[in-house]
């Protein structure tokens, strides 16, 4: 795979309470995708930017909210998708020092 397609199928880490709870206790990293990456994409694209090993992974697709505006028309917010790594024994990413 090229090093362009790599680089566009991590969008950036997803950061919320649950992710937070799940790096901490079971070494599991949560980053927000490209909607139209595979698994093997994903696997790979995070082995090669981070150079960590990956144990495991988990994709789902979140669904885009509803939501009122301030005039009374309502708005969908977009699809996106989002993947759950497991990282091997030993291994770790730290976006504080990547950025």
């Amino acid at each position: 795979m090229n090093q362009a397609r790599l680089y566009s199928i991590i969008l950036g880490p997803h950061i919320s309470e649950k992710a937070t709870i799940m790096a901490e206790v079971r070494n599991q990293v949560a980053f927000k995708v490209a909607n139209d990456a595979t698994k093997s994409e994903i696997k790979e694209a995070v082995e090669t930017i981070f150079k960590v090993s990956v144990a495991g992974l988990q994709v789902l697709n979140v669904k885009g909210k509803t939501k009122r505006t301030a005039r009374g028309s309502i708005r969908k917010k977009s699809n996106w998708k989002k993947a759950y790594v497991l990282l091997e024994q030993g291994h770790e990413i730290d976006f504080a020092e990547l950025s």
